[in-house]
């Protein structure tokens, strides 16, 4: 039996997705979960599996093609079929691959009763369907926001949608209309003008960008965070860290250390290892910790699971593994989700101190500064001590003050005596 494969939602909440790459072509055998393509959200890489089986037929869109999610992508044929089967999937048309050099034409239906002849448009016109743009509705949003009139653009997109890479293309072109020119100013004001203004550039965001733009306005907006702020005495972590990597070929980090306390403090206080739902706490049996990784388009935050069970040499691997595929944009959406807690750490870039934003549905993020020589008061005596300032953001839904405060002073204690993580 042919079967029509439409774009899926591979990501919780997307309306427009990018298929990268095909991995078959037509004529090739698919079985059901077979890699036929990978597909790009707003922050990784995804490889889609066919759940179908067959013959593909044709090929619907092409590579690097922005598509809404459920439009058609594929039709496989089954055993025995012809082509009449799978050109009976999408009405008897034969449509091509979408590609960003061939836009589809659609005629423009003409108005009712027009008033006057209507002039020629200046420029071709995109699709319309009953006399509105043929564009999907992330595109329309965008579009409003930047001023951008639709009519003016050429859909490259299925049947000649209009998606973001036509309006993005458009925009970088330089042919957006500029706001109506003010009164002349007299030259010496002009002048003054032109030697004391600003100049800039305009960046358009990023499909990551605008996503994290989304989630942290949400989480700041409707998660009741609270902070709870502490200072860890580390010189024996230094020193420990220092006689690892001495004999141990891998190098391991502060930060690998810290992550591998923040998993001993929520084996340490289970009742931290929780997540709110709106039907029922989520406890965790596990510590799946997500670490903050920068990379050129923006923060991302892949998880490692089974923390506790990890040796340091293990979880500086994963972390080193994890951050190098996110920054070179190879992350699995699979990679992104999931786990009760994060940690964020800016003492490499000489930060002493910050808060953190929760990433739902994480009910906890550890910021982290950087360790640095401070004065202390230690048996009744001042001495100096490498310090390191961390302050855990908590979502109050999940978790109340006086468990945080419980959490933290377990993390202090693990922090402070590293050799307890390793026994």
């Amino acid at each position: 039996m042919a079967t029509l494969i439409r774009m899926p939602e591979v990501a919780a909440g997307a309306t427009e997705i990018v298929l990268s790459k095909w991995n078959v072509a037509v004529g090739a055998s698919v079985k059901v979960g077979d890699i036929i393509a990978e597909m790009e959200t707003e922050k990784a890489v995804v490889d889609y599996a066919s759940d179908a089986e067959g013959t593909v037929y044709k090929i619907l869109v092409a590579d690097g093609a922005s598509v809404e999610v459920g439009s058609p992508i594929i039709i496989l044929l089954g055993a025995g079929e012809d082509g009449s089967a799978g050109d009976a999937l999408i009405g008897g048309s034969a449509a091509a691959p979408a590609a960003a050099a061939a836009p589809v034409a659609a005629a423009p239906i003409a108005p009712a009763a027009p008033a006057a002849p209507v002039a020629p448009p200046v420029a071709p016109i995109a699709p319309v369907d009953n006399g509105r743009s043929f564009v999907s509705p992330i595109v329309r949003k965008i579009a409003r926001e930047r001023g951008v009139e639709i009519s003016q653009i050429v859909g490259t997109g299925p049947q000649g949608r209009v998606v973001r890479r036509d309006l993005e293309a458009f925009i970088a072109s330089g042919a957006v209309a500029t706001p109506t020119a003010t009164p002349t100013l007299s030259a010496s004001s002009e002048l003054a003008k032109q030697e004391y203004s600003s100049s800039y550039v305009t960046v358009p965001h990023t499909g990551m960008r605008r996503a994290i733009a989304r989630r942290l306005t949400e989480s700041k907006s409707t998660v009741p965070h609270f902070y709870v702020t502490a200072d860890c005495k580390v010189d024996a972590l230094l020193e420990l860290r220092k006689s690892i990597n001495e004999s141990s070929p891998v190098k391991i980090s502060v930060n690998d250390i810290v992550v591998k306390a923040v998993a001993s403090a929520l084996m340490d206080v289970p009742e931290s290892n929780v997540v709110w739902n709106a039907e029922a706490m989520h406890k965790y049996e596990s510590a799946d910790i997500a670490v903050a990784v920068t990379t050129d388009g923006g923060l991302l935050t892949p998880v490692i699971r089974g923390v506790e069970k990890r040796s340091l040499s293990n979880l500086s691997m994963e972390i080193s593994e994890l951050a190098g595929r996110a920054r070179a944009g190879k992350l699995r959406q699979e990679e992104l989700e999931g786990g009760s807690f994060a940690v964020s750490n800016l003492g490499m870039f000489g930060t002493k101190e910050f808060t953190a934003i929760l990433n739902p549905p994480q009910s906890g993020i550890l910021a982290v500064g950087a360790a640095s020589p401070r004065a202390i008061v230690e048996d009744g005596q001042i001495v100096v001590a490498n310090i390191m300032t961390v302050t855990l953001s908590a979502d109050h839904r999940a978790v109340d003050g006086a468990l945080a405060a419980q959490w933290l002073a377990a993390f202090v204690k693990r922090i402070e005596n590293p050799l307890s993580m390793l026994v």
